[in-house]
């Protein structure tokens, strides 16, 4: 039962996960387990202790606040940097495709030359202007 630890101290209350310690009245109460945060009128926020006494509530808020924002921040980066490294893949491999393409193209216009040198070459050979 919590409400033996009234009037003692906030260490003694807390002994017990179940209790929630009200330091501007020096009460100990159950945890109102229904709720996620305890009602106003039971304790206000910055005078409830729950599982340490150095953390009121109202600071447990903020703090957890901004835990989980910077970690969704840093999720969000995460998977925008995740986007853009595949992204960024993507335009290589067309790269790489089209620098292929390119390459093909030279050595056959290459072989196409040479053999229309060597064709005129023949002709000159067979009426002598070489």
């Amino acid at each position: 039962d919590c409400h033996q630890y009234t009037n003692r101290s906030c260490e003694e209350c807390l002994k017990n996960v179940t209790c929630l310690w009200c330091a501007s009245s020096r009460r100990c109460m159950e945890y109102p387990v229904r709720r996620i945060l305890p009602p106003a009128d039971l304790c206000e926020l910055r005078s409830a202790r729950w599982g340490v006494c150095w953390v009121n509530f109202e600071a447990l808020i903020i703090a957890m606040s901004v835990v989980g924002g910077t970690i969704l921040i840093m999720l969000g980066v995460c998977c925008c940097c995740c986007c853009c490294k595949k992204k960024s893949k993507k335009p290589d491999k067309d790269d790489e495709r089209a620098a292929r393409e390119r390459e093909k193209r030279r050595v056959r216009q290459e072989e196409r030359r040479a053999e229309m040198k060597s064709r005129h070459d023949e002709i000159r050979r067979k009426y002598g202007t070489v």
